[in-house]
């Protein structure tokens, strides 16, 4: 069990490579679905330093909050809704480089300004999504959505 990550400086590719490692440490052999999310939350927030990380999970028809490291969040968003909800919906990774473009986003917290989903699929159906938000526009980029769903398939398979 890791004490601390080893955070190193540089692009974000050399990022994700020297975390990725860390983060299939923190959760090989972890059966916990939610244990696993809060380890990944954490090691996120702490290596990339983003406004808001977190997992909704879905339960009765709708995502519900789950571990995250930031300011206080949304509750609950209903399938379809907003960037969460339409990951959800399409099944597939959303990068939105300025979240006031995007059509029936919500606002958990105005000082988001871009943003990145990307859903957790086990068995064909989506079980959770994964939410990061950027106070900086145009944050994410197709290096973040390689690297998060590779380390999203380390929770679901």
């Amino acid at each position: 069990m890791a004490e601390e990550l080893i955070i190193r400086q540089g692009n974000k590719e050399d990022q994700y490579k020297t975390l990725f490692p860390q983060i299939k440490s923190l959760v090989d052999g972890e059966t916990d679905f939610v244990a696993n999310m809060a380890n990944i939350t954490a090691a996120l927030k702490q290596t990339f330093d983003f406004f808001w990380v977190g997992f909704y999970t879905v339960k009765n028809e709708q995502l519900v909050l789950s571990p995250f490291q930031g300011p206080v969040a949304c509750t609950r968003i209903q399938y379809g809704k907003g960037v969460c909800g339409t990951a959800w919906k399409e099944a597939h990774t959303i990068i939105v480089p300025d979240v006031n473009m995007f059509p029936g986003h919500i606002a958990c917290n105005s000082a988001s300004k871009s943003e990145i989903v990307v859903p957790l699929i086990k068995e064909g159906q989506v079980i959770a999504v994964l939410d990061i938000d950027s106070d900086k526009l145009n944050s994410f980029d197709e290096t973040d959505s390689a690297c998060l769903e590779k380390i999203c398939n380390l929770i679901v398979h």
